[in-house]
């Protein structure tokens, strides 16, 4: 049976849309295929890890009868991949084995029924709605999902707060050791305040799936889950349940110190002295003193490293030491030509801000060296 006609790039493109949640180890087999349906002209394509739930829908396609199958996500992916862009991809159905003809290739797949294939239902409801710009989003995204923490027995630190609050939509991150928040505006204003933590595979994938242009991002929040919808992509998540830790207890307000640095060369002067730091700490001493920054690191092997640059400081000189990987996570997700530091000692967490912009706020914890 005929199942579709295409093109090699008309089928790969919204299979690598929904192909990059699915796990390559299962405990259930049919988790590790991706749900292919036709009907008409139109072709859906919909993954899940049961968490989490990808669906695209493409239309334009020559095929046969309508018909829904699952097969092997990862393995269709790479055939695809490995074919050359030219001939039409030919898919047919025989005996529950799906053959994918390209030219004189010819694969056979193990398939599993569609009927089978666990969905996530939509949520239904009361729900809160509203829709940002793509690239506000995105951006918004990689300001604070990098403090998200990896594995913490805490859950609700491996995730990102989302708060949509009047015509602001705020986003915080921490992994217990620094604190990143970011707020945006929305252009029509939520009827009422709305609090959903999003599981970090959920930020992930929705950073790597998002455009960099102003086309809508339809977000619903509603019970346990989220729905993103944008372009041809709708995404349906769980959301982690939990109580969120107070950031505005942890954000300091009173900092008296304040540098200004230009955000290049700081960020170029930690990654050179990053290369001598402990492999496990990964620390760095800020010494700041009368018009200048020292960022010194060493290593078990008596190695050191030391760099200097010219600032605007004359107040009462500082120690203080902090683990680099977090310095350069801030520093590498900004965009700003300049950043504002504020401390207070050398036991206290530093505030990194943006001049004029009190939008942005990054909170990090010291470490003794």
């Amino acid at each position: 049976m005929l199942l579709l006609n295409t093109t090699r790039d008309a089928l790969l493109a919204p299979l690598q849309s929904v192909a990059g949640i699915v796990e390559k180890r299962h405990t259930l087999p049919i988790l590790s295929n991706v749900l292919i349906e036709k009907r008409g002209d139109q072709l859906t394509l919909l993954a899940t890890d049961i968490e989490i739930q990808i669906r695209t829908t493409t239309a334009g396609h020559i095929g046969g009868e309508d018909s829904a199958i699952t097969v092997g996500a990862r393995k269709l992916q790479d055939i695809l991949r490995a074919l050359p862009d030219g001939p039409d991809i030919v898919l047919t159905l025989e005996d529950k084995r799906l053959t994918v003809k390209a030219g004189k290739s010819r694969f056979q797949l193990q398939t599993l029924p569609a009927a089978d294939y666990p969905r996530m239902n939509l949520p239904d409801g009361d729900a809160v709605r509203f829709s940002v710009p793509q690239r506000a989003f995105k951006r918004q995204l990689a300001q604070v999902s990098y403090s998200m923490a990896q594995q913490d027995i805490r859950y609700y630190l491996n995730g990102l707060l989302l708060i949509a609050d009047g015509g602001e939509l705020r986003m915080v991150a921490t992994d217990g050791h620094r604190l990143a928040y970011a707020a945006g505006d929305l252009a029509v204003p939520v009827s009422a305040r709305t609090e959903a933590i999003l599981p970090r595979k959920t930020v992930l994938e929705l950073a790597r799936q998002l455009a960099d242009n102003d086309d809508p991002l339809e977000i619903i929040l509603a019970g346990n889950q989220a729905v993103f919808r944008f372009g041809s992509i709708e995404l349906v998540t769980k959301l982690i349940d939990g109580k969120f830790p107070d950031y505005e207890r942890v954000i300091p307000q009173n900092h008296p110190r304040m540098v200004t640095f230009e955000r290049q060369p700081l960020l170029a002067s930690l990654q050179r002295a990053a290369i001598l730091t402990n492999e496990k700490f990964r620390g760095v001493r800020m010494v700041l003193g009368d018009g200048a920054l020292k960022i010194v690191s060493s290593n078990t092997e008596q190695e050191e490293a030391q760099e200097e640059l010219e600032i605007d400081y004359h107040d009462t000189p500082l120690d203080i030491g902090f683990n680099v990987t977090y310095l350069l996570d801030v520093l590498n997700n900004l965009s700003s030509e300049h950043v504002e530091w504020r401390f207070n000692d050398g036991n206290s967490s530093a505030l990194v801000t943006l001049p004029g912009n009190d939008k942005f706020k990054y909170v990090v914890m010291p470490m003794r060296i």
